[in-house]
């Protein structure tokens, strides 16, 4: 077939499959024309209704034809929960962000620093339920301290917002958890040999998580490392400070027996 010919059938097929798109009925838009209360309560109704994709849809829609006044600062707020309850963090940290440059004086700003710690807390409940995954020296605890971060700004900026007392007590929980958590990468190093690690990292506990329920196996693992180590005297001095502190410990036999057959 030769280039004229191929030119003459390509045309009309050209023309055949413009006419055809032209033909296609149009995307409408049902939302077109209607208020920005009516968007707003179609909006929410599909919050309530746990519809979070739809009602995004009608949030960035308030956004888009009203960016401006309280319509479009509360779709932005909103935004931010409905991309948390749809399992989307990284995307309601991002609008919590924006919404607070953005806004750094409205009157609900401690909201999207309190929806931006829930959701690095919600990414960090894979450190927080488990504790100790199957290698405990390679894991990411960032999101937990983001989440502590997040959590001690809100409280420090804004400490008579209703959400400062969850955070607060969110801090506790995360503070407790990441102390469990490092105790337990120190008896990890304990349990194959590493006993230099095990002890640095007790003691980075006694120095960092010191009014934690974690303390008292910290300084059990830490005798235990001297020990293990030939030091005697620091065996001794840690195991003084636990007699002292937690009287009551059920290691305390045990690490007695250590040190008294270290000699």
């Amino acid at each position: 077939m030769n280039r004229t010919l191929k030119l003459f059938l390509a045309g009309p097929l050209a023309a055949a499959l413009l006419a055809g798109c032209s033909l296609l009925p149009e995307k409408i838009d049902e939302t077109k024309g209607w208020s920005v209360q009516r968007l707003y309560s179609e909006a929410k109704d599909s919050m309530n209704d746990g519809n979070y994709q739809t009602a995004l849809g009608y949030l960035d829609k308030i956004q888009a034809r009203y960016p401006f006044g309280r319509y479009a600062q509360q779709a932005q707020l909103d935004t931010i929960y409905v991309q948390f309850k749809d399992g989307e963090p990284d995307a309601a940290i991002a609008a919590a962000d924006r919404f607070i440059k953005a806004n750094p004086r409205h009157p609900y700003v401690d909201y999207a620093y309190y929806m931006k710690g829930m959701a690095n807390f919600e990414r960090s409940n894979t450190l927080i339920e488990r504790l100790v995954p199957s290698d405990r020296a390679k894991t990411d605890t960032a999101t937990a301290r983001q989440a502590y971060n997040d959590f001690t700004e809100l409280a420090r900026k804004f400490p008579n917002s209703p959400y400062a007392e969850d955070a607060r007590q969110r801090l506790l929980f995360l503070h407790n958890s990441l102390a469990a958590y490092e105790v337990n990468v120190a008896n990890y190093y304990l349990q194959r040999g590493a006993y230099v690690a095990a002890a640095d990292r007790a003691a980075h506990v006694l120095a960092n998580y010191a009014r934690t329920p974690a303390t008292e196996n910290a300084l059990g693992i830490l005798t235990q490392a001297y020990i293990k180590m030939g030091m005697p005297k620091l065996a001794a001095d840690s195991l003084r400070v636990l007699e002292r502190n937690y009287p009551q410990s059920p290691e305390l036999p045990k690490l007695n027996a250590l040190i008294n057959s270290a000699g």
